[in-house]
């Protein structure tokens, strides 16, 4: 499970074998799992929760969202260079 970055302790990272599913990040703090929290980064939108696993504290999720929206760009080139096209 590649790290894609880690903020405020935790990691955002993508799980393999996902590939066959739209761009999206998971979100842990500690052991990374297929089941953390995810979030999608759909086209020309802004990241949108699938679910919160994590429990991860709304003041903690709304940092990260803001930060994975500033980061987008990165993310979505790392996916595709991590799964292909």
């Amino acid at each position: 499970m590649p790290t894609i970055f880690e903020l405020y302790g935790y990691k955002v990272f993508f799980c393999a074998n996902e590939n066959n599913e739209p761009v999206h990040v998971h979100v842990a703090k500690g052991k990374q799992s297929a089941d953390a929290t995810k979030i999608w980064l759909p086209p020309e939108s802004n990241p949108v929760l699938a679910h919160n696993n994590s429990r991860i504290p709304q003041k903690d999720l709304t940092r990260l969202m803001k930060a994975i929206a500033h980061n987008r760009d990165t993310i979505i080139a790392r996916w595709y260079d991590y799964f292909g096209r």
